[in-house]
This record gives structure tokens, C-alpha cells and sequence, in this order.
């Protein structure tokens, strides 16, 4: 009898197997043809398709030196700081574009960050990481990563982040939400010789949320009147406490708003505000209806 028990024991684990991909299987096939379970994997909480209502995608960009802004931007607590901390550490993952379909590595993003005329190979990127020459000593890789940072843009110098987000209406909820899925480093044109704004990094706002939420001591929102109200970043975003400009909208041509309205300055301007005024009144009428 004792002999039959490693031949039942493979029997047993064998049928597991097979029923648990059988079991994968039909769950693949079940959310293929069940519209319930088609929702955007990009998304911090994601609404099943047949629950939207509406849905239009806009371009957003946040000065990080507006007065509505400094919560987000206090000395030491960047979030410019923290983001491009957790590509040094390995936590954060930039990619190219909003696209989010090709990563970027390190190096690339570094350079990136570099100021005009400076670049960084990828040994640089080995130094700044501590990985071959700290085994010679602390001394010598703190230095050069002192050094190395030097030839790169100061977290408190990149002062535009470009969001862009879904604006969704959920008719099971009956509410307005505000689905962000990418975050943009921005370098700021008056940086540059060149006067043309640069992108150093795209990051999937689902991996800075997760990323915030595990520094809950770093990743803070400063209430400047009172240190006792400071909350997590991520709360900030959901409550929507910053101030931000629509650049572009969802259009065939990919065209922003300047280049659309680009007469003047202040046509770019009104017609930004006039966009962000349609969207009230749609979210008025949606409620209505």
C-alpha cells in the first residue's frame, strides 16, 4: 500500500496543475468576453468600460513655482527630488513617451538631467550607484557621487511636471473622475541655451502612486499654514490640491493648444481657461442628464 503513495501524490499534484491552467484559461476567456472585466491596467483605480459614460484625455502642466504650488515643492521634500531619487535607487521606472511602451534606462535618464554640455556614460551610472568601485572604500564612492550629481540640473530646478489624466464620468457612481496616468519631469526653457523646454522622464503615475505611498514620511504635501495638516502626496492628487494649465486636448492632429490658438500668448491662455470652463459645465450637464 505504502508504494502507491508517490504514484497518488503525482496524480494529485498533476490534476492541480492541469486545473488551475484550465482554470487561467477560462479566466482569460472570461474577460475577454465579459466587458465588466475590460478596464485600463494604467489606471490607480480602474472603472470597468461600461461604466464610463464619458471620457476625454487632456494635457496638464503643473509650475511647481506657483504660490497653490509650494506644497508640492518644499525645500529638501521636492517631488522632483523624491522621483528622481527612486530612479537612482531602482524603485521608479521612466519610459520615453506617454506611450509607456519603452523603458528608459538610467543612463539615458541621467543624461537627461545633465546640464548643457555634461553627459554620463553608463559607468557613471555604476559609480553613482555604489555597485563596483564602493567596494574600494565609502569615502571614494561618496565623492563621486558628489561629483557626479554636480553635472546634472538640481531637483529644485526642474519646475514643471507634465500630467496627463483621463476625465471620466462614471455613471454607476454619478460623479466626475480625474484618471491620472502619466507624470512628465520637465526642464524649464530659461534653463537651456537652446530656450525649448526638455523632457527628462515620462513615469506611469501607477508606479509614483505605489512609490509616494511607500514613503510616507518623505512624500508629503506641506500645509504651509500648518505643519499638523501635511498629507501624503497621493492624497494631494486625489483631492486635487495643486493648480495646473491645460496644454492639449485629445485631437487628430496631437496639436497643443499653442499651436492650435498661437496668434498670442494670451489666445493660448483664454482658450486653456475656456476649455477648463467647458469641462465644468459638462460635468453640470452630465448630472443634469
Amino acid at each position: 500500500m505504502k508504494c502507491l503513495y508517490p504514484i497518488l501524490i503525482s496524480l494529485l499534484a498533476t490534476f492541480y496543475f492541469v486545473s488551475k491552467v484550465q482554470g487561467q484559461a477560462i479566466d482569460q476567456s472570461a474577460a475577454a468576453n465579459n466587458p465588466y472585466l475590460t478596464y485600463n491596467p494604467n489606471s490607480v483605480n480602474p472603472i470597468p468600460e461600461p461604466h464610463i459614460l464619458f471620457r476625454r484625455r487632456i494635457w496638464r502642466e503643473i509650475y511647481l513655482q506657483e504660490k497653490q504650488n509650494k506644497p508640492l515643492f518644499a525645500r529638501n521634500k521636492e517631488i522632483t527630488k523624491l522621483i528622481i531619487e527612486g530612479v537612482e535607487q531602482g524603485s521608479l521606472t521612466p519610459y520615453k513617451d506617454e506611450s509607456l511602451t519603452e523603458k528608459m534606462t538610467q543612463a539615458q535618464f541621467f543624461e537627461n538631467l545633465s546640464l548643457p554640455g555634461e553627459g554620463i556614460s553608463s559607468d557613471d551610472v555604476k559609480t553613482l550607484e555604489f555597485t563596483d568601485d564602493a567596494a574600494w572604500g565609502g569615502d571614494y564612492a561618496s565623492s563621486a557621487s558628489d561629483a557626479h550629481r554636480e553635472q546634472h540640473f538640481l531637483p529644485n530646478e526642474i519646475t514643471t511636471l507634465e500630467l496627463m489624466e483621463d476625465i471620466i464620468f462614471d455613471k454607476v457612481q454619478a460623479k466626475l473622475i480625474h484618471d491620472i496616468q502619466t507624470i512628465k519631469l520637465i526642464i524649464p526653457a530659461d534653463k537651456l541655451p537652446t530656450k525649448i523646454c526638455k523632457v527628462v522622464g515620462t513615469f506611469k503615475y501607477k508606479d509614483l502612486y505605489n512609490y509616494f505611498n511607500n514613503k510616507p514620511k518623505e512624500a508629503v504635501w506641506v500645509n504651509v499654514a500648518n505643519n499638523a495638516g501635511n498629507i501624503k502626496l497621493t492624497e494631494a492628487f486625489e483631492l486635487r490640491l495643486f493648480s495646473a494649465r491645460i496644454v492639449k486636448r485629445e485631437n487628430p492632429e496631437d496639436a497643443n493648444i499653442e499651436d492650435i490658438y498661437n496668434k498670442t500668448p494670451e489666445e493660448a491662455l483664454y482658450a486653456s481657461h475656456k476649455f477648463e470652463e467647458e469641462l465644468i459645465e459638462l460635468e453640470h450637464f452630465l448630472w443634469e442628464h
